[in-house]
Protein backbone atom coordinates (compact mmCIF):
# COMPACT_ATOMS: atom_id res chain seq x y z
CA UNK A 1 0.00 0.00 0.00
CA UNK A 2 1.64 3.52 -0.85
CA UNK A 3 -0.36 6.50 0.96
CA UNK A 4 0.57 10.07 -0.82
CA UNK A 5 -0.10 13.40 0.05
CA UNK A 6 -1.51 15.56 -2.56
CA UNK A 7 0.36 19.04 -2.91
CA UNK A 8 -1.07 19.07 -7.15
CA UNK A 9 -3.93 18.39 -8.85
CA UNK A 10 -4.16 14.74 -9.74
CA UNK A 11 -4.46 13.46 -13.18
CA UNK A 12 -7.91 12.89 -14.37
CA UNK A 13 -8.03 9.26 -13.82
CA UNK A 14 -7.04 9.58 -10.77
CA UNK A 15 -9.93 11.92 -9.99
CA UNK A 16 -12.28 9.84 -11.81
CA UNK A 17 -11.30 6.63 -9.43
CA UNK A 18 -11.77 8.74 -6.59
CA UNK A 19 -15.29 10.00 -7.70
CA UNK A 20 -16.18 6.26 -8.48
CA UNK A 21 -15.06 5.33 -4.91
CA UNK A 22 -16.66 7.98 -3.11
CA UNK A 23 -19.99 7.74 -4.93
CA UNK A 24 -19.90 3.87 -4.54
CA UNK A 25 -19.85 4.23 -0.54
CA UNK A 26 -22.74 7.15 -0.59
CA UNK A 27 -24.33 4.72 -2.92
CA UNK A 28 -24.18 2.12 -0.29
CA UNK A 29 -25.16 4.68 2.93
CA UNK A 30 -21.90 5.45 3.99
CA UNK A 31 -21.42 8.45 6.19
CA UNK A 32 -19.77 10.90 4.01
CA UNK A 33 -21.59 13.92 4.23
CA UNK A 34 -23.45 13.35 1.01
CA UNK A 35 -27.32 12.36 0.38
CA UNK A 36 -26.55 11.24 -3.29
CA UNK A 37 -23.18 10.08 -5.21
CA UNK A 38 -20.91 13.27 -5.59
CA UNK A 39 -20.09 14.25 -9.10
CA UNK A 40 -17.00 14.53 -10.69
CA UNK A 41 -17.28 18.62 -10.44
CA UNK A 42 -17.76 18.24 -7.25
CA UNK A 43 -14.74 15.98 -6.34
CA UNK A 44 -12.94 18.55 -8.32
CA UNK A 45 -13.39 21.57 -6.52
CA UNK A 46 -13.44 19.94 -3.63
CA UNK A 47 -9.53 18.76 -4.60
CA UNK A 48 -9.03 22.21 -5.70
CA UNK A 49 -10.49 24.29 -2.73
CA UNK A 50 -7.86 22.07 -0.38
CA UNK A 51 -4.62 22.47 -3.19
CA UNK A 52 -5.44 25.89 -2.93
CA UNK A 53 -4.89 26.47 1.21
CA UNK A 54 -1.78 26.74 2.63
CA UNK A 55 0.58 23.75 3.33
CA UNK A 56 0.06 23.91 7.31
CA UNK A 57 -3.47 24.80 6.26
CA UNK A 58 -4.64 21.51 4.64
CA UNK A 59 -3.49 18.10 3.82
CA UNK A 60 -5.17 15.64 1.66
CA UNK A 61 -4.32 12.01 1.00
CA UNK A 62 -4.78 9.23 -1.15
CA UNK A 63 -4.11 5.53 -0.83
CA UNK A 64 -3.49 2.76 -3.32
CA UNK A 65 -3.44 -0.37 -3.51
CA UNK A 66 -1.02 -2.46 -6.83
CA UNK A 67 -1.61 1.46 -7.78
CA UNK A 68 -5.73 0.99 -7.80
CA UNK A 69 -7.10 4.18 -5.45
CA UNK A 70 -8.11 2.55 -2.64
CA UNK A 71 -8.31 5.53 -0.09
CA UNK A 72 -9.11 9.22 0.68
CA UNK A 73 -9.12 11.59 3.34
CA UNK A 74 -8.00 14.86 4.66
CA UNK A 75 -7.87 17.46 7.04
CA UNK A 76 -8.67 21.31 7.16
CA UNK A 77 -7.44 24.09 9.24
CA UNK A 78 -10.02 25.84 11.57
CA UNK A 79 -10.38 29.62 9.44
CA UNK A 80 -11.94 31.65 12.60
CA UNK A 81 -8.79 33.02 14.12
CA UNK A 82 -9.86 31.99 17.79
CA UNK A 83 -9.57 28.20 16.37
CA UNK A 84 -6.68 28.61 13.89
CA UNK A 85 -4.42 26.42 16.53
CA UNK A 86 -6.45 23.18 15.27
CA UNK A 87 -8.00 21.54 12.28
CA UNK A 88 -11.04 19.06 11.24
CA UNK A 89 -10.89 16.00 9.84
CA UNK A 90 -13.32 16.06 7.30
CA UNK A 91 -13.28 12.98 5.16
CA UNK A 92 -11.53 9.35 5.57
CA UNK A 93 -12.67 6.94 3.21
CA UNK A 94 -12.35 3.61 2.03
CA UNK A 95 -12.79 1.39 -0.74
CA UNK A 96 -15.42 -1.18 0.82
CA UNK A 97 -12.98 -3.89 -1.54
CA UNK A 98 -10.35 -2.79 0.94
CA UNK A 99 -12.12 -2.56 4.00
CA UNK A 100 -10.15 -4.08 6.97
CA UNK A 101 -6.91 -4.19 5.11
CA UNK A 102 -5.32 -1.23 7.39
CA UNK A 103 -6.21 1.32 4.86
CA UNK A 104 -7.97 3.33 7.09
CA UNK A 105 -5.58 3.23 9.31
CA UNK A 106 -2.74 4.09 7.26
CA UNK A 107 -4.69 7.12 5.84
CA UNK A 108 -5.02 8.09 9.69
CA UNK A 109 -1.67 7.88 10.91
CA UNK A 110 -0.53 9.85 8.23
CA UNK A 111 -3.12 12.56 8.81
CA UNK A 112 -2.48 12.79 12.25
CA UNK A 113 1.75 12.77 11.72
CA UNK A 114 0.52 15.56 8.89
CA UNK A 115 -1.62 17.15 11.52
CA UNK A 116 1.29 17.44 14.10
CA UNK A 117 4.13 18.37 11.85
CA UNK A 118 1.34 21.94 10.98
CA UNK A 119 1.98 22.40 14.82
CA UNK A 120 -2.29 21.24 14.70
CA UNK A 121 -2.94 21.40 18.62
CA UNK A 122 -6.22 19.20 18.24
CA UNK A 123 -8.08 17.08 15.43
CA UNK A 124 -11.51 17.15 15.16
CA UNK A 125 -14.22 15.15 13.34
CA UNK A 126 -17.97 14.07 13.40
CA UNK A 127 -19.20 11.10 12.78
CA UNK A 128 -22.98 9.68 11.96
CA UNK A 129 -23.59 7.67 15.16
CA UNK A 130 -24.06 4.28 13.67
CA UNK A 131 -20.93 4.89 12.23
CA UNK A 132 -19.63 2.24 14.69
CA UNK A 133 -16.31 0.80 12.54
CA UNK A 134 -14.70 4.38 12.36
CA UNK A 135 -15.95 5.31 15.70
CA UNK A 136 -13.45 2.02 16.77
CA UNK A 137 -11.08 3.48 14.46
CA UNK A 138 -10.71 6.74 15.99
CA UNK A 139 -10.44 5.71 19.53
CA UNK A 140 -7.93 3.59 18.88
CA UNK A 141 -6.19 5.80 17.59
CA UNK A 142 -6.57 7.95 20.48
CA UNK A 143 -8.94 10.07 20.02
CA UNK A 144 -11.91 10.59 22.39
CA UNK A 145 -15.55 11.80 21.88
CA UNK A 146 -16.64 15.36 23.25
CA UNK A 147 -20.44 15.56 22.72
CA UNK A 148 -23.18 14.47 20.73
CA UNK A 149 -26.63 16.25 19.19
CA UNK A 150 -29.15 13.47 18.61
CA UNK A 151 -31.22 12.97 15.99
CA UNK A 152 -29.24 15.67 14.27
CA UNK A 153 -28.36 13.41 10.87
CA UNK A 154 -30.83 13.22 8.37
CA UNK A 155 -29.40 10.70 5.52
CA UNK A 156 -32.56 10.17 4.18
CA UNK A 157 -36.37 10.95 5.05
CA UNK A 158 -37.41 9.40 8.52
CA UNK A 159 -33.89 8.31 9.29
CA UNK A 160 -32.62 10.38 12.14
CA UNK A 161 -29.06 9.63 13.31
CA UNK A 162 -26.68 11.35 16.26
CA UNK A 163 -23.51 13.56 15.27
CA UNK A 164 -20.86 12.59 17.50
CA UNK A 165 -18.08 14.60 18.01
CA UNK A 166 -14.26 13.68 18.83
CA UNK A 167 -10.80 15.25 19.42
CA UNK A 168 -7.50 14.18 19.09
CA UNK A 169 -5.04 16.62 21.64
CA UNK A 170 -1.95 17.16 19.85
CA UNK A 171 0.19 18.59 22.68
CA UNK A 172 0.82 16.27 25.05
CA UNK A 173 2.49 13.01 22.63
Amino acid sequence: MEVETLDHAPDAATVRALTRLLGELVAADAALGWTSPPAQDEIDALLAALLACAPDDACCVLARVDGEVAGFGYWRRYSRPTHRPHADLEKLAVAAEFSGRGVGRRLLRVLIERARAAGIEQLTLDLRGDNVAAEHLYLSAGFREYGRLPDFVAPDAGRRLDKVFHVLDLRHR
